[in-house]
């Protein structure tokens, strides 16, 4: 018996979830230039022939990587700005950000590395750009929810605690296992919040 149309597409969004995820892994490992399409393919258990089926080349995947970045942190912001109240907020970016880095620590390595990267690289280097410009944008958003809060300087406080969260999710995704995230989160980002009246 054929495939629905919706069998179909959600076979297409597993495949290429499955592609991105062991791209991610095999760009960590060796590093976008060295990595290749062989390898992605591996890592994924696919033939380089299906790979290409969704994807043009190992640029087609990062550009799609970042795109995927890009749309989750703006969704989050979204929904944080929907919140209640600024202090809710703050602890829906806290509590998403964190549970994010708790689920899949590879991931946040990897757009931390893609963010650093040599500004020498043109190609990735202009991936990295276009993220670090999205970061920007929402940052001015973040900043918003402490002029509500009637931080004395919301751009640095706001600045701050992006500064706590990333510092907790770095110390994380090195060390997993040595790291008490839920202790870290109740004691540095709840204290941090809740200091606001």
């Amino acid at each position: 018996m054929p495939r629905t149309p919706q069998e179909n597409e959600r076979i297409r969004a597993m495949a290429k979830d499955k592609i991105r995820a062991a791209a991610i892994e095999v760009f960590i490992e060796k590093g976008f230039h060295k990595a290749s399409i062989d390898d992605v393919a591996k890592k994924a258990g696919i033939s380089k022939g299906l790979l290409y089926n969704y994807f043009k080349g190992k640029t087609d995947l990062l550009a799609e990587l970042v795109h995927i970045r890009k749309e989750e942190i703006v969704q989050v912001m979204e929904e944080a700005v929907g919140q209640a109240s600024p202090k809710e907020q703050l602890h829906y970016i806290a509590e998403h950000a964190l549970r994010n880095v708790q689920q899949q620590p590879h991931v946040y390595r990897f757009y931390l590395h893609l963010q650093t990267h040599p500004e020498a690289d043109e190609v990735v280097s202009a991936y990295s750009q276009t993220l670090k410009d999205e970061m920007a944008r929402q940052a001015e958003v973040q900043a918003e929810i402490f002029r509500k809060l009637n931080a004395a300087r919301p751009e640095m406080e706001s600045l701050q605690f992006s500064t706590l969260l990333h510092g907790i999710m770095l110390m994380y995704s090195t060390y997993p296992d040595q790291i008490p995230l839920e202790e870290l989160k109740r004691d540095l980002v709840t204290d941090f919040i809740n200091r606001y009246s």
